[in-house]
């Protein structure tokens, strides 16, 4: 497996082997004993799956918040999406930036979005399926957001009024936004 890191510190860029021939291809999309020889020590507790049928949904900026903060091993196994992170660790030299990565069920990359950062991701054609690990289970209660469209965060999203829920629709402005995160350098 290929681990490449970031700009954003914890923030890995997996690229796992692919295994083709003419009858398609084999990957594994997961193997915790790899990614304990790459530095990922995380015990993963639950699978979500998600399914956007059109493209232009953006879903974010998401997190939750300590005790129950999640990290995430994103992936996508149809379409592809501009996945996004951002870095909420009050006192990081990195606090309130950005970087943005293509996933695709075509190059089956996978990121890895450490506790401390708030994830989102657009789509970029119809019928997107994301699946992700989380190490912490969701708890409603700790669930939080940032608006994807702050003005001081500038993210250059691949859409100008994209498709959102509700709740995505109304999360405040990074300056606003609950967050209890501290970066421990």
């Amino acid at each position: 497996m290929n681990v490449m890191e970031t700009r954003l510190p914890g923030v890995k860029l997996l690229e796992p082997p692919v295994y083709g021939d003419h009858r398609g291809f084999f990957t594994e999309s997961y193997n915790e004993k790899t990614a304990r020889e790459n530095g990922i020590l995380h015990a993963f507790v639950q699978d979500n799956h998600s399914l956007s049928v059109e493209a232009g949904v953006l879903r974010g900026l998401h997190y939750q918040l300590q005790p129950k903060a999640q990290t995430k091993l994103v992936r996508v196994t149809a379409g592809a999406i501009y996945d996004v992170v951002v870095d909420i660790r009050r006192g990081s030299p990195t606090f309130g930036q950005w970087q943005g990565f293509i996933l695709s069920a075509a190059n089956k990359r996978q990121l890895l979005v450490p506790q401390g950062f708030a994830h989102g991701f657009c789509t970029l054609v119809p019928n997107c399926e994301v699946q992700y690990k989380v190490d912490a289970l969701y708890a409603a209660e700790h669930d939080r957001g940032i608006a994807w469209n702050d003005p001081a965060l500038g993210i250059d999203w691949p859409v100008s009024k994209p498709i959102l829920s509700d709740k995505d629709a109304k999360h405040p402005v990074l300056a606003q936004a609950e967050i209890n995160f501290v970066y421990e350098g």
